[in-house]
């Protein structure tokens, strides 16, 4: 009986008892692989951190800003502060720091008597604190709370997929800042490194979460081929309009920071085919599950009448994701776009700045791979589903 019901309860999602057998394999294999991943040691771990120093959380005591000048919503100067320690050895001590601004809005902290902040206690020689410098307001509490809350919300409402999906976003993140990010610091080559952890993070969504079935297979397939083609676009387009690849925030900081061989264009063009991989990801998928249905639903199906039901469906799901993309990339400059319309700058010179171009490479190179993806997901899903 209890045979019987795993069998029933198997054929209710999908699938049959050996096929969930096999995914609950891979999904352990790859929960374990994900776990290694999150302990993998990047090489670059407390390069920022002199040997005598160490991070605290303070409590903001005091504050004295008669040394801050305030103009409109801009603040410059210096807040003199007292800082009593919550953490560490040197739990209850209380030392004076400050906190310098610059009038810069987007790096600039402000902070107020009862704050807790994120400090770094400087040593001296005998292991006494030399000085306090106070970073940024704490936020690492908040964060897990969030990430947990994330993280119930989805078991809860998705179940068993819910799993799957936290191991494929878990995976992706781990990859990238754990591999992908640290190799090119090292020399690797930004196109040709994203393009291989991209290859790898499909296949384990795809499989992750279709299974290991033709019906992922496909997907795959049809994603991987979008990411190959955004990112030849992408090498082209960036030439062409001259985009010299420092547009991202802390570019400058980095080339400054010892790292003057990394080649910015490249890491530009990796950063086009990155953002718009997850999107590509769920358009194959829907589109080969919906190709995987109908097959299933009406086996006598030609494979021709099979491949124009499949672009039927990817016709309609890919103009809905174009404009997904257009909306997420354009909302990051918002601020920007905003600035040129209030200033009356006019269309053509706003079109030739290399930040809008930039912008423009980017979305519409990301929506072609998206386009693309339509008809190679059709083509691979005519191919192997129906043998």
């Amino acid at each position: 009986m209890k045979k019987t019901f795993k069998k029933r309860a198997a054929s209710l999602l999908g699938f049959s008892h050996k096929e969930s057998r096999r995914d609950a394999i891979f999904i352990a294999v790859t929960g374990l692989l994900t776990v290694l991943l999150l302990t993998l040691p990047t090489g670059f771990e407390g390069s920022a951190i002199a040997s005598n120093a160490l991070r605290a959380r303070v409590r903001v005591a005091e504050v004295n800003n008669e040394k801050l000048k305030i103009i409109g919503p801009v603040r410059q100067g210096e807040q003199q502060l007292e800082v009593e320690i919550l953490s560490g050895r040197f739990k209850g001590q209380v030392y004076s720091t400050s906190n310098n601004l610059m009038g810069k809005m987007e790096l600039d902290k402000v902070f107020m008597k009862g704050d807790i902040a994120l400090a770094v206690l400087n040593l001296t020689e005998d292991g006494a604190v030399a000085h306090a410098q106070i970073i940024d307001h704490y936020r690492t509490g908040k964060t897990l709370f969030l990430c947990a809350l994330f993280i119930a919300v989805m078991v809860i409402v998705m179940g068993w997929m819910g799993i799957k999906i936290l191991i494929t976003f878990v995976f992706s993140a781990a990859a990238l800042i754990r591999i992908l990010y640290p190799m090119i610091l090292r020399g690797w080559d930004p196109i040709a490194g994203s393009l291989i952890i991209v290859t790898i993070i499909t296949a384990l969504v795809m499989f992750l979460v279709g299974g290991l079935s033709r019906r992922a297979l496909v997907g795959f397939l049809g994603a991987v081929g979008g990411v190959a083609f955004s990112s030849l676009l992408a090498f082209v387009f960036t030439g062409w309009f001259k985009i010299h690849g420092a547009v991202r925030p802390f570019t400058e900081t980095l080339l400054f920071s010892g790292y003057g061989h990394l080649n910015l264009a490249h890491l530009f063009i990796a950063g086009i085919f990155i953002a718009a991989s997850g999107a590509m990801m769920d358009l194959a998928m829907d589109v080969a599950a919906a190709m995987d249905e109908i097959n299933k639903q009406q086996p006598a199906i030609t494979r021709f009448a099979l491949m124009r039901s499949g672009f039927t469906v990817a016709r309609q799901a890919a103009g809905t994701m174009s404009t997904t993309l257009l909306l997420a990339y354009s909302a990051e400059y918002t601020a920007m776009i905003m600035t040129f319309i209030a200033q009356g700058v006019p269309l053509e010179n706003v079109i030739n700045m290399v930040w809008v171009s930039s912008e423009v490479v980017h979305t519409l190179v990301g929506c072609f791979g998206l386009l693309l993806v339509a008809p190679l997901t059709v083509f691979f899903g005519g191919m192997i589903l129906k043998r």
